[in-house]
């Protein structure tokens, strides 16, 4: 039993230290040090490129928000007041610049581009089957139908709805940290998600 509170007590401070040492690197950045701005980029770049990956199914897109969030972490970090966890903070800024993309997607009608990276990011699409089904056509057709119907839904939700649908199934994050990232209550978040679920059983139906 000692030796479990022991290693309890010491992942504890671990975690403590942790985030220590990020608050110290976020009061470093804000007074003017460059390396310790740097290296709060290099903590989170390739979660914030796989976020925006993910939710814009666009290389394009999703490089102008990394380009673009990072560029406004610079601007306004001294307007961070650890009110919040930085994570929070930064996923909030990403996802707000994603959620105007696809507002302004939406608006164009315009078609998202399937992306398969060497780091494993990929359409979220090519997940719905657990195995490739070249040799089966049957499965195959079955296959193409159902992420067709999923993809064509996917575009019929709303910016909200799509951005909490990605997040919970996709992210796998919580309610309450969605909620926290879209600045709303973990309710709306639940709301939100209800909706979009309900939209995609419906557009679903005859594959179940």
């Amino acid at each position: 039993m000692a030796g479990a509170t022991q290693i309890l007590s010491g992942t504890a401070t671990s975690l403590s230290s942790a985030r220590m040492d990020e608050f110290a690197l976020i009061r470093a950045a804000q007074a003017g040090d460059q390396s310790a701005f740097e290296q709060l980029v290099r903590s989170y770049d390739q979660s914030v490129l796989r976020l925006a990956l993910n939710l814009l199914r666009s290389q394009e897109d999703a490089s102008d928000v990394y380009q673009e969030a990072f560029l406004r972490v610079y601007k306004n970090l001294n307007a961070f007041r650890f009110d919040c966890s930085f994570h929070t903070w930064l996923y909030r800024i990403v996802t707000n610049l994603c959620l105007d993309h696809l507002r302004k997607r939406k608006v164009r009608r315009e078609e998202p581009s399937v992306v398969a990276t060497s780091d494993g990011v990929l359409d979220r699409l090519d997940q719905v089957t657990e195995e490739r089904a070249d040799g089966d056509p049957a499965r195959r057709m079955y296959s193409d139908q159902l992420r067709a119907r999923i993809q064509s839904k996917m575009e019929e939700l709303t910016p909200r709805e799509r951005m909490v649908f990605e997040m919970r199934h996709f992210q796998g994050m919580r309610l309450r940290a969605i909620g926290d990232v879209l600045g709303t209550t973990e309710e709306a978040a639940k709301n939100c998600l209800f909706r979009a679920t309900q939209k995609m059983r419906s557009a679903l139906g005859d594959f179940q």
